[in-house]
């Protein structure tokens, strides 16, 4: 097991919910998960993709483990592809699903980032500005004209053919991240910019039913739903209108947060996100209240029970515990008391470079206007 270290002042609790202890003892559970290499599996000899093994990592830093999310940054350092990605599941010594998926490697730069505003460790983020600078070209290679990204190519290189709602809402978030460090380290990447916009755009325009076809349909996914918001797409009465339509579809009293629409259970992961799009949008009654809900998912070790079905109250999937639902919950409970200099970072999108939208709007009109006139320039 881990060394133990003093729990420090700024580890994250909710009162009345969840003591700095009971964190810590969560942080500590995720530590002993993780291998000599640095990879953060979701569950001992179960796989890693990258996206939840950031999160893992920036639950570590929060839970006083500094050394421990380097370890876990490192690891990305070193499975880095040429290009800039990396594969959707690795085991702990081999690859196990090869794809390369651009959510999850769009997710460096929120990661970095995060350690940024908990540390101002100038020289981890030169170390690590090459990593993401790579992984957020590899992503954008995936945009389209119109500004969905594809959520993913095969390990050939080849492109799926459709995007995804929840990815493109991460990913927009991430590349606002990635423009961040850009600025911070004075690399100008005015492109970047632009392509945020755009993304931006698209999702907003899909969730207003402009763009119907935009996104592959994920509509029974509860991530579809409160994404948006959570990235800082819709915000104010667009993101509290968007997540009242569909609460009484997956929002179960007293439990959580359905995965999907139609079937009886919930999980604690998309529950404590689900938290982060009512703050970013002002509904800290509605938060905590998601967050109180998350902690009958709570195991004895400090870990967390992936999910519950009901009625049966049998966890879900097979009694599985792991790290990235843990994880969720570290930074839930940060995001609510506002403990750590990243508390925001997930909720007050104000803390990031803004969407240039105006710009995106004129360029995706011009182009769409190109297309319909094929004589235009």
């Amino acid at each position: 097991m881990p060394d133990q270290a003093p729990i420090s002042p700024s580890v994250p609790s909710v009162p009345d919910l969840l003591s700095q202890q009971q964190v810590r003892e969560t942080v500590d559970a995720i530590a002993r998960w993780q291998l000599p290499n640095g990879m953060v599996p979701w569950f001992p000899g179960g796989h890693a993709d990258p996206w939840n093994h950031i999160e893992a990592a920036m639950a570590l830093a929060l839970g006083g483990r500094r050394s421990d999310a380097e370890r876990a940054y490192q690891w990305l350092v070193d499975t880095q592809r040429p290009d800039g990605s990396w594969h959707q599941y690795y085991l702990a010594d081999s690859i196990e699903q090869d794809k390369l998926d651009a959510n999850t490697i769009s997710y460096v730069a929120t990661g970095v980032w995060h350690h940024w505003l908990l540390f101002e460790d100038a020289g981890f983020l030169e170390t690590m500005w090459p990593i993401v600078d790579r992984a957020i070209e590899f992503v954008l290679d995936l945009q389209t004209s119109r500004g969905e990204i594809i959520w993913a190519r095969h390990a050939d290189g080849t492109p799926w053919s459709f995007a995804l709602l929840t990815g493109s809402s991460s990913m927009c978030h991430s590349l606002r991240c990635a423009i961040a460090l850009a600025e911070h380290l004075g690399h100008e990447r005015p492109d970047w910019e632009l392509s945020a916009a755009r993304l931006a755009h698209v999702v907003a325009s899909h969730c207003r039913g402009e763009l119907p076809d935009a996104f592959a349909p994920k509509h029974r996914w509860a991530m579809d739903w409160y994404y948006p918001v959570l990235a800082g797409v819709l915000s104010g009465d667009e993101g509290r209108l968007r997540l009242e339509t569909r609460r009484e579809t997956f929002m179960v009293e007293g439990m959580g947060v359905r995965c999907v629409s139609d079937r009886p259970w919930v999980t604690a992961a998309e529950t404590a996100e689900c938290l982060f799009a009512y703050l970013a949008v002002g509904d800290s009654d509605t938060a905590l209240t998601l967050f109180d809900w998350s902690q009958g998912l709570r195991a004895d070790d400090g870990h967390y029970w992936t999910g519950i079905v009901f009625p049966e109250m049998v966890h879900f999937p097979g009694n599985e515990k792991t790290t990235y639902t843990g994880a969720s919950i570290v930074l839930a409970a940060d995001a609510l008391s506002g403990t750590s200099p990243a508390a925001g970072l997930f909720v007050d999108h104000s803390m990031l470079p803004e969407l240039a939208l105006t710009d995106a709007e004129d360029e995706v009109a011009a182009e769409e206007s190109s297309v319909a006139d094929p004589s235009r320039d």
